[in-house]
């Protein structure tokens, strides 16, 4: 195995030293696939791809694997993706390697010193290459016209089809529509298929004057030709007219171009054929879903398991519809099904952490998470499930990188603003946590993005928008005691302590933690010593927060409180002024005064 990896690795080399960068492309996806950790490959890689935003992801794996890597700071710093630095010498221009020279703009590479025509070698090519085109001109003229189409079909080998991971929807579609992928190339479209793939749907013996156009057919299905996936399916679904599948693989066709009227149509024809061809039947369940996505296709997805239970597809597909409609547990069902069938597929394992982060099971959903993207490392939308992975788990640095990954191959969205949003606001970044949660509310008006943009309005002082946006917050999350908390510190800032106190009152009744005990009783204590008159009870609530474990205080807030408590004219040791109502304070029936000895 490593003589053939090395084997690989060289080819790729001279594939880039030759031009030939498709090949070297392909050689070098082969190699991340068994070793994603190699600094080499991914340099090698950013030489071979396309676009410069390519080579800038390529290269900062690199070197974030390699953070002393001179090559890929090199090439990042020309990219202009790293600022120059004094300490990384340039590339050398003497004799630079392929790759390397891949990298050098324009404008950076030496100018010849010699006239072209001037060398022997490069007239000799050059009558080569006259000599090529007269002879491609001949072959394209008068041969290539000759040649019957049916030769043309390919006749390799059939493989595996990402059949799942063409578009970031192909399973999970209930809700969500397939996103446009704008910019570079997506990462799952720099491969030829994905590290778990699903073998292509072929449950009918083929003709033997159908087989090469399957081949065929299948080999544009892997490039994500869908005009030609028709045409093949065409010419078998002519020659095998009882055939239902061929209709069905229309129907895809249509459905990844979003041309859902057509596809519906075919999805019909297939079931019309044979109405026990399960695939057909979760192909017209996605496409009502993108029609509407509140349509109920249950007895679809239903159906097309019962007609096929090895149909593994059919369980994924209705564990993200059950998902998204608040099924955890039934999803959780269907992909222990779906994991019978393909244990090793990371979209399984996507879905996984999609329905344990429903559930609120957010270490299951990382440990899901991380393993969809361990089996595919270019499956776009696992990035998005990791970030909200991460960030569910307090893991604010990790989340901010996946989202990075995932915004760059993929468009920005209401999730995606709403997650960089909250993550800077964790991060103490609140100019850019309230640009992230302005755009994401003017897509969408989320109670918890107003929440957040709350919370980050409190942060930078500005206390009538906090107080606007938290209590919008409040009416659709009213059981939050972050909403009620914060709203309490926003009535603080504001200069509004009466409403200050009151509202303490309201987070008092939601504190579950010795942390949110003692925010209640700082709070409600700074509230009654800046309304006045009320020393009796912000002493009790001064004494409250220094009788919780020191773990749950802020050294601050002891320090504060300490020295409130030596301010005070009544001595501490006379337990019936403490427990005598004060004149001036009516708190409303049924409230509770918070004892100096919290639980």
């Amino acid at each position: 195995m490593p003589e053939e990896v090395d084997t690989l690795f060289q080819e790729a080399v001279e594939a880039l030293r030759t031009g030939d960068r498709p090949r070297a492309k392909d050689l070098l996806t082969r190699l991340l696939k068994t070793d994603q950790n190699n600094v080499n490959y991914w340099i090698w890689m950013s030489a071979a791809v396309e676009t410069a935003k390519e080579r800038v992801y390529c290269l900062q794996t690199a070197l974030r694997l390699d953070p002393e890597n001179g090559t890929a700071k090199r090439g990042l710093i020309l990219l202009g993706a790293l600022p120059p630095d004094e300490n990384v010498q340039p590339f050398p221009v003497n004799h630079p390697r392929a790759w390397e020279q891949q990298l050098i703009l324009a404008y950076e590479r030496p100018e010849e010193k010699k006239p072209l025509l001037s060398r022997p070698l490069v007239r000799l090519a050059g009558m080569g290459v006259i000599g090529a085109a007269l002879c491609g001109l001949v072959f394209f003229m008068f041969v290539l016209p000759r040649i019957p189409r049916t030769t043309a079909i390919p006749t390799f080998t059939f493989g595996p089809s990402p059949t799942f991971t063409l578009t970031p929807t192909a399973v999970n579609a209930t809700a969500r529509p397939s996103p446009t992928y704008v910019g570079p190339t997506p990462l799952w479209a720099l491969l030829p298929a994905t590290y778990t793939p699903t073998p292509l749907y072929n449950p009918t013996p083929r003709q033997p004057e159908s087989g090469d156009m399957f081949r065929a057919a299948s080999n544009a299905y892997n490039r994500g030709n869908w005009d030609e996936v028709i045409q093949f399916m065409g010419q078998i679904a002519a020659v095998e007219p009882q055939s239902a599948d061929p209709w069905f693989f229309i129907g895809e066709a249509y459905r990844f171009q979003e041309k859902y009227v057509e596809a519906l149509e075919a999805y019909e024809k297939a079931l019309t054929l044979n109405p026990n061809f399960g695939p057909a039947y979760v192909g017209r369940a996605r496409v009502h879903l993108a029609l509407d996505p509140k349509t109920k296709v249950i007895d679809d997805l239903d159906t097309a398991i019962e007609k096929d239970p090895a149909y593994a597809e059919a369980y994924l597909v209705r564990a993200a519809y059950k998902t998204d409609r608040d099924d955890a547990e039934g999803a959780l069902e269907d992909l222990e099904a779906a994991e019978a069938l393909i244990p090793d597929s990371a979209l399984l394992h996507y879905e996984y952490a999609r329905a344990y982060l429903a559930q609120g099971d957010v270490e299951r959903a990382l440990a899901s998470a991380e393993q969809a993207k361990e089996l595919d490392i270019t499956l776009v939308p696992v990035y998005l499930i990791l970030g909200e992975a991460y960030a569910a788990n307090g893991q604010t640095d990790e989340a901010m990188l996946a989202l990075q990954t995932y915004v760059t191959y993929a468009e920005q969205n209401v999730k995606t603003l709403f997650l960089q949003g909250k993550l800077s606001y964790m991060n103490g970044d609140y100019e850019t946590a309230l640009e992230k949660l302005d755009a994401s509310i003017e897509l969408e008006n989320d109670p918890l993005a107003r929440l957040y943009r709350g919370l980050t309005y409190l942060e930078l002082g500005v206390g009538p928008q906090a107080i606007y946006e938290l209590r919008v917050a409040i009416l659709t999350y009213p059981e939050s005691f972050e909403a009620q908390i914060g709203l309490t510190r926003a009535y603080m800032l504001d200069k509004k302590f009466g409403n200050a106190f009151l509202q303490a009152e309201v987070a008092f009744r939601l504190a579950e933690t010795d942390e949110q005990r003692a925010q209640v009783y700082y709070w409600r204590a700074k509230s009654q010593d800046a309304m006045g008159g009320q020393f009796a009870g912000a002493k009790r609530d001064w004494e409250a927060l220094l009788a919780l474990p020191a773990e749950a205080v802020p050294a601050a807030w002891r320090t504060e409180a300490r020295e409130r408590l030596a301010t005070f004219s009544t001595p501490s040791v006379t337990p019936t002024i403490s427990r005598t109502p004060t004149p001036t304070q009516t708190p409303k029936p049924g409230t509770k005064t918070p004892t100096p000895t919290p639980k």
